[in-house]
C-alpha cells in the first residue's frame, strides 16, 4: 500500500511508475487549457489508470461570480467520492503542461483535510519523457469512495482578509502572474478584467519556480523566498484565478513557509477593489 511521507508534495515519475498498481493508488489528470496559450495544450493520451478531475465544472463553484471559485465542503466530498476516493487513498495529481493546474489539487485537498496527496513532478511531459507507458484517454471509473471532507480554513484568504493583510509586516502577499501583467505592461486575459496589483504586493512569476516542466530543488526554492520575505512571514499568494497561485504554494511548502493562497485572486480583487 503507497503513503506519501508527510514532507513529500510531490512524487516523481519513477515514484509512480513504482506505485501505480497500489491497491490505495488515485491518479488524477487535472489539465486545463492555460489562459494565456493561443491554443489548448490538451493530449489525447494518459497515464495508465487515470481518471480526470474537472477543477473547471466539478471542483469548482460554477455559479459563483469569478472562476475556479473553491467549491463548498459537501460538492467537495461528493465529488471525490465519485472519483473513488477514500480516507486512505493516496492521491498523484498530475496535467498536460508539467506543473500548472495540478498544484490546485494539491491544495484543494488539503484544504479539505487529506494530507496523502502529492503532485506528479514534470506531469505528462515528464512521464512520457522517461519513456512510461501512456494510455488513450478513457474514463477508468472506480467504486464510490468513503472520502470525508473537513474544512481547514488555515490554507485560504478571501478578498474582505486582504485590505488588513496587506499592512500587516507579518504576511506577505506575492503575486504569481508574468512581470508584464503584474506591470501592467499587457492586458489581462480575462476581457474586462482591468489590470492592476494588490497594495503591498510582489512578483515572483510562478514559472520561475521550476526548471522547464518540473520543480526546481529545495535549496533553490529556499533561496528564491528568501529574497522575497522573512521566514517568519506567512506568505499569502496570488495570481489571476487561483491556479498559478498554487503553484507557488506548492514551491513555498516545499521550502518550508506557512502559506495560504487567496482564493478569488486578481480577478476577483481586481473587479470589486475599485480604489
Amino acid at each position: 500500500m503507497s503513503k506519501i511521507t508527510r514532507n513529500s508534495h510531490s512524487v516523481s515519475v519513477q515514484w509512480l511508475h513504482d506505485h501505480l498498481q497500489d491497491e490505495n493508488s488515485l491518479v488524477f489528470d487535472a489539465s486545463i487549457p492555460k489562459v494565456t496559450a493561443d491554443k489548448s495544450d490538451d493530449r489525447d493520451v494518459q497515464i495508465p489508470n487515470t481518471q480526470f478531475f474537472d477543477i473547471k465544472n466539478k471542483f469548482s463553484d460554477t455559479e459563483a461570480r469569478f472562476p475556479n471559485t473553491m467549491p463548498s465542503e459537501k460538492q467537495f466530498q461528493e465529488e471525490a467520492r465519485k472519483l473513488g476516493v477514500n480516507q486512505d487513498s493516496t492521491i498523484i495529481a498530475y496535467d498536460d503542461l508539467g506543473l500548472y493546474s495540478s498544484a490546485r489539487v494539491w491544495w484543494l485537498f488539503k484544504i479539505f483535510g487529506h494530507d496523502n496527496v502529492a503532485v506528479l513532478d514534470g506531469g505528462l511531459p515528464e512521464w512520457i519523457n522517461q519513456g512510461y507507458k501512456t494510455e488513450a484517454k478513457q474514463e477508468n471509473n472506480k467504486p464510490i469512495g468513503d472520502f470525508e471532507a473537513k474544512y481547514n480554513a488555515k490554507h485560504v484568504v478571501y478578498y474582505d482578509h486582504l485590505e488588513a493583510l496587506s499592512k500587516d509586516s507579518k504576511f506577505k502577499i506575492i503575486d504569481a502572474r508574468s512581470s508584464d501583467r503584474f506591470n501592467g505592461l499587457v492586458a489581462e486575459p480575462r476581457a474586462g478584467l482591468r489590470s492592476g496589483t494588490i497594495s503591498n504586493s510582489v512578483n515572483l512569476p510562478y514559472h520561475q519556480v521550476l526548471n522547464g516542466t518540473t520543480l526546481k530543488p529545495e535549496p533553490e526554492l529556499r533561496l528564491i523566498f528568501k529574497t522575497l520575505a522573512n521566514e517568519n512571514q506567512h506568505l499569502v499568494f496570488s495570481c489571476g484565478s487561483g491556479i498559478t497561485a498554487s503553484v507557488l504554494s506548492l514551491a513555498a511548502t516545499i521550502a518550508g513557509y506557512k502559506n495560504s493562497v487567496y482564493d478569488g485572486s486578481w480577478t476577483e480583487y481586481g473587479t470589486l477593489k475599485t480604489n
